[in-house]
């Protein structure tokens, strides 16, 4: 995959809360198994506000959250009622279908709170498209982690650097949070077919060439320098194409509508129609929760 520098959509889901997202685009539609990317906040809510989404689907893909800041609450329709909170990792695969609710946990909404992070979405390989859903929880302190040079490297999802995370991904897989002081520096190997960056706060430079807040580069194949022009923190994600085979090629495509990810669009019409309906034989009932998310 040849470099290409993407920039980021802001979309408002309220007043005080903006996403940016920044896949899929245009240029690139998916960088390994990740085929959507927001950078959520950072934004600021007075005590008595927060952030409500309400209950929505899912099939065929995997949600990675990650935080720098705040607290979410998710519940889900496996019963998993869960707060997530910076460092630690929230992993919940769809597979033939899941509905869940992210909202602000009661203690943070009362007493106003700030809210930075990153969720992504892993189209789930052939194999695993019609799985059970699952849920899987990681602790802060149970991510492997690695200081050089100065950059703390956080292994959220897959392996890098010699170190995995103990996240249950389906197809080899980068995720790594970095922590940047002014100066330092890293090398990013080769070792992953599709890599890119992205600047959640600060500035860097890729082999020379500047990358600031909200922008990603999806990087050449070759190893490449990552220099902070200042304390930053950054994400590198990627991984090998969706169902690599041992010839080297990839599998289908995914087709992406709404909440719902497959590479079958059927199965993406039998999902719509399934969520109109309310079938809970799919998508099952949320606890706690009244209401939903209607398909758009």
């Amino acid at each position: 995959m040849e470099p290409v520098r993407l920039q980021s959509q802001i979309k408002a889901l309220s007043a005080e809360l903006k996403v940016r997202r920044l896949l899929p685009a245009r240029e690139v539609r998916a960088v390994g198994p990740f085929v959507f990317f927001d950078h959520i906040g950072p934004a600021d809510f007075p005590p008595g506000a927060g952030m409500d989404i309400g209950v929505h689907p899912h099939i065929g893909l995997a949600t990675v959250t990650y935080l720098f800041e705040g607290a979410i609450l998710h519940r889900d329709s496996l019963g998993t009622v869960r707060e997530i909170r910076p460092g630690e990792v929230n992993w919940m695969s769809a597979g033939r279908g899941i509905a869940h609710s992210e909202r602000t946990p009661p203690a943070e909404r009362a007493s106003g709170h700030r809210l930075h992070g990153i969720q992504t979405w892993m189209a789930l390989p052939l194999a695993e498209e019609q799985s059970p859903p699952q849920f899987f929880h990681v602790d802060a302190d149970a991510l492997p982690r690695l200081d050089t040079h100065g950059v703390e490297l956080r292994v959220v999802v897959g392996e890098a650097f010699g170190l995995r995370s103990p996240v249950p991904v389906p197809s080899r897989t980068l995720y790594i949070a970095a922590e940047m002081p002014f100066g330092s520096s890293i090398e990013v190997p080769l070792d992953h077919a599709e890599r890119a960056v992205y600047v959640a706060s600060g500035s860097l430079s890729v082999d020379g060439d500047p990358l600031d807040t909200g922008e990603m580069l999806v990087l050449p194949p070759r190893p490449v320098r990552l220099r902070a022009l200042e304390k930053t923190q950054a994400i590198l994600f990627g991984g090998d194409p969706l169902d690599l085979g041992p010839e080297n090629t990839a599998g289908q495509p995914r087709h992406l509508r709404w909440n719902f990810v497959s590479s079958q669009q059927a199965r993406i019409e039998a999902a719509v129609a399934a969520w109109h309906r309310q079938d809970q034989a799919i998508f099952g009932a949320v606890p706690d929760e009244s209401g939903f998310i209607p398909y758009p």
